[in-house]
């Protein structure tokens, strides 16, 4: 295999991730790399195989790591041990950890392998080459499958890694904050499909100001505010000191299950 050139990736897990891979992988144009699936998340895994060219679903977890030179693992954390014991994987491969809490040290365990071991943090968004994957550490390959994804952040340390997997955490409470929003303007009289497409647009031009990286974040709010107006108001008075150090006490608090 040429250096930072996959030519054939497994994936044992093919849940929500596993399939915004494949989905990234095969939607970019041009050359792609042959793709082998676990059987576990089966509906999926055959959706994807009739869907592309390339893409194969193996009779078990072994052929996975048999026919790949990187291998991904994406099976939920409390199923890792008894989906990955007994398999034999070769020196030569490249193994991808993307399970949250399981570190590098206790998969090397389960799998006895001298195999690289890389943790990373892809989002759904790579679907559409779109979400920045942290990697731990940093590896030619994989970090190259990453950027054709969206683009890779490697770190040093499993400690770095931890914070930004606990970032990825608050991914579901912005959603939910939204729902509350037009929640709200329902509850006082607003047609639900009238607040919900406001709310949206609302908050994807918000997306959409995130990409001026020439401002940092602080800037970019204070830049939305008008002293005395809407926006500090409901700033300074619901998100104030009180509820920010709680989301940071909740956060301590995952870092340290993560860790």
């Amino acid at each position: 295999m040429e250096e930072d050139t996959v030519q054939r990736i497994g994936i044992i897990g093919v849940g929500e991730i596993g399939r915004a891979i494949v989905e990234g992988l095969r939607n970019g144009g041009g050359a792609s790399p042959e793709v082998f699936l676990s059987p576990r998340g089966a509906r999926t895994a055959a959706e994807l195989s009739e869907r592309y060219g390339g893409v194969h679903v193996c009779a078990d977890n072994q052929e996975v790591l048999d026919r790949s030179d990187v291998v991904i693992i994406a099976v939920r954390r409390q199923d890792h041990h008894e989906a990955l014991s007994g398999l034999t994987i070769a020196d030569d491969r490249t193994v991808v950890n993307l399970m949250a809490g399981v570190a590098t040290d206790d998969l090397r365990r389960t799998l006895a392998t001298g195999a690289p071991i890389v943790r990373a943090i892809p989002l759904p968004a790579v679907r559409e080459r779109r979400s920045v994957t942290v990697t731990c550490p940093s590896h030619p390959v994989v970090d190259s499958l990453f950027e054709q994804l969206g683009g890779a952040v490697p770190v040093a340390d499993e400690s770095a890694f931890n914070v930004f997997s606990a970032l990825t955490g608050t991914l579901t409470v912005h959603y939910a904050y939204l729902a509350t929003l037009t929640s709200w303007a329902t509850g006082h009289g607003i047609a639900p499909d009238a607040a919900d497409r406001y709310v949206r647009g609302l908050f994807q031009n918000v997306g959409r100001s995130l990409s001026d990286e020439s401002r940092p974040l602080h800037r970019l709010a204070a830049d939305h505010e008008t002293p005395g107006g809407n926006n500090e108001r409901i700033r300074t008075t619901w998100f104030g000191p009180a509820n920010t150090a709680a989301l940071k006490q909740v956060l301590d608090n995952l870092l340290a299950d993560l860790t």
